[in-house]
């Protein structure tokens, strides 16, 4: 169950982390974004007395993960690999308690196709959008879904391989560039109005909890790659300007987006506030933000009075194993070794 307030907690002792890994880097396209990430997290962590240790596994054989026999993992991965449920797969099968969403959910959040069906299918309101391949009559687009509108591959973030589509004649190019990304791509609605997004927070055996809202203005509406990342230019507000029976209805949706998915322990989901009505749309759920300087989530734990080293040891605090699998796997084991030893007395 969810809750739209924020509550006091109590912060879990870092002594009982153990060592603590941390996935940083990986081959995704965000991997310059996730090394900035896991980079701030580990002097944080040290600071308060954290055994924590980088892990890159885009420089590491996969077995190395095993070899390092971590106590918990903080992923600090960004993309594919690392936020889409492959590295939540071997965890689980390692038995390693980790941090975020899980196999499915860290899956299905990943593609933007999938999320807006899950939300349609209950009814949350999402721009309208078409499925888009090498086939598709791309001239047919805009007169579905209007002009401007939205063109980008479904299977990345931070704004890679996204286009705005202001005519017809523009619509080969923004494929071609969403499609080096993904044989598949993603042309959706542009709805003109104010960017928003609500953080996530589920502490440690509590409720997910949804942080003040933040109104993202970058310059000229432009909130690409390198005004989210690399420049001062983009203004955050913090808690957004925004009437409080809205903000209420806003937080309950993000709450409900996220629960829709499957979603745990933390999390972003961004939306646009529609000008004409301030009608709220949901746009996507990031389940592993980032935690860079210019990062939303801890701008928003800021807002509630949690800083970053206290918002890293709440994340880490809720790290666990989702499924049972990996438990039970190694009681098998041991019963099989047990079977075993029987077996050898006998003989």
């Amino acid at each position: 169950m969810t809750d739209a307030t924020t509550q006091p907690a109590t912060q879990p002792a870092t002594r009982s982390f153990g060592k603590v890994g941390v996935l940083l880097g990986g081959l995704s396209a965000e991997r310059d974004i996730s090394l900035m990430s896991g980079n701030g997290v580990l002097p944080a962590w040290r600071a308060r007395g954290v055994d924590a240790h980088p892990c890159d596994p885009g420089q590491r054989a996969r077995g190395e993960l095993a070899d390092q026999r971590f106590d918990r993992v903080f992923i600090a991965l960004h993309g594919r690999f690392g936020e889409d449920g492959s590295i939540q797969g071997a965890l689980e099968l390692l038995g390693i308690p980790y941090t975020g969403s899980g196999v499915l959910a860290s899956s299905i959040a990943m593609d933007k196709i999938f999320t807006k069906r899950i939300w349609e299918s209950l009814r949350l309101p999402t721009p309208r959008y078409a499925v888009l391949d090498a086939d598709s009559d791309l001239r047919q687009v805009p007169d579905r879904l209007g002009l401007p509108l939205i063109v980008k591959p479904p299977h990345e973030g931070s704004t890679i391989g996204i286009s705005k589509v202001s005519g017809y004649s523009q619509m080969g190019e923004a494929f071609e560039l969403a499609a080096r990304f993904d044989e598949i791509v993603l042309a959706e609605e542009f709805v003109a109005g104010r960017e928003l997004t609500v953080s996530i927070l589920q502490r440690a055996g509590g409720r997910a909890e949804a942080l003040p809202i933040i109104e993202i203005v970058a310059p000229g509406g432009n909130y690409d790659y390198r005004n989210k990342y690399f420049t001062d230019d983009t203004r955050y507000l913090c808690p957004a300007p925004i009437d409080e029976p809205l903000t209420r209805r806003i937080q309950q949706l993000a709450l409900e987006a996220f629960d829709a998915i499957g979603c745990e322990g933390w999390g972003r989901v961004d939306f646009m506030l529609r000008q004409a009505d301030d009608e709220p749309f949901l746009l996507e759920v990031n389940t592993s933000p980032g935690m860079t300087g210019h990062s939303l989530v801890p701008m928003a734990a800021r807002a509630v009075g949690l800083g970053y080293e206290d918002l890293c040891v709440e994340v880490l605090g809720s790290a666990r194993v989702k499924t049972r699998r990996a438990k039970l796997a190694d009681a098998t084991l041991a019963q099989a070794d047990a079977d075993t030893e029987d077996e050898d007395d006998v003989g």
